[in-house]
């Protein structure tokens, strides 16, 4: 599968980067506040559902702009064309192609491609971990006096939650954070050992499907649970190095995964 995904996902990035810095106004809407699309998201999408129904015609795809399509074989594409649209718009090259499989409620197989970083990760069931064609080492341990955690401040959570979360991470539990605005970069930088985990409130599925199955191979836990966790509407979870994940377990103990 990677033989498809790896090509396809270099294929969607050079789309992407071809409306990178050249989108005008009338390109650009909002889903919601500080929630854009543009015309290279759909563009993109469009373009990588042809090609997975091409290669995978029994397969389900659920894109980020058009929604589930429904297939036969019990698997299911999950893509997000342009995960860190706000930064693409602005010009920022924290943005990135990302791909994963789901498979009876398991994420299995996955691709990130930040193109403007220069940048490829993949891996899942079957295929180790690497980045740019390069094994990626396991997780190392997890140092409670340095840790660092991206973060993700979706606006479906209300703004006290997410404000509260963030307290908790900086002043209970003692951790630095990091938002860049585009969780398939926080989950790459994860993968390369720059960060100990990722906390996720009000991200969807496409965020992190792709990424999901790779850091499971490198040693990551998460809270969620892939049998119940919906494929849309949106997510609060950690997802880290072991230990990073037990310690931010008292933000779920009210609300659950």
């Amino acid at each position: 599968m990677l033989d498809v995904l790896v090509p396809l996902s270099r294929e969607a990035g050079a789309l992407a980067l071809s409306y990178f810095g050249r989108l005008s106004d009338g390109a650009v809407s909002a889903k919601g506040p500080l929630d854009l699309v543009t015309i290279a998201d759909r563009a993109v999408e469009a373009l990588i559902t042809a090609r997975l129904r091409e290669a995978f015609p029994q397969d389900g795809i659920l894109g980020e702009e058009d929604g589930l399509t429904p297939g036969t074989s019990g698997r299911v594409w999950v893509v997000d064309p342009i995960d860190g649209t706000f930064n693409f718009v602005r010009g920022g090259r924290q943005w990135a192609v990302s791909i994963g499989l789901w498979q009876d409620g398991v994420p299995i197989l996955g691709v990130i491609h930040a193109p403007a970083l220069d940048l490829t990760l993949t891996g899942g069931r079957g295929h180790p971990p690497q980045i740019n064609g390069r094994p990626l080492a396991p997780l190392t341990a997890h140092a409670p006096d340095r840790a660092a955690v991206g973060v993700g401040l979706g606006r479906a959570v209300p703004a006290p939650e997410r404000i509260a979360m963030l307290r908790f991470l900086t002043q209970d539990a003692g951790i630095m954070i990091r938002c860049c605005n585009a969780t398939t970069i926080s989950l790459i930088e994860l993968a390369l050992g720059e960060v100990d985990g990722h906390v996720g409130f009000g991200e969807s599925a496409w965020d992190v499907m792709g990424a999901w199955p790779i850091l499971t191979a490198l040693g990551a836990v998460s809270t969620m649970d892939g049998a119940g966790m919906p494929l849309s509407g949106p997510l609060r979870f950690v997802i880290g190095k072991p230990g990073l994940v037990q310690g931010c377990r008292p933000l779920f103990a009210d609300t659950g995964p």
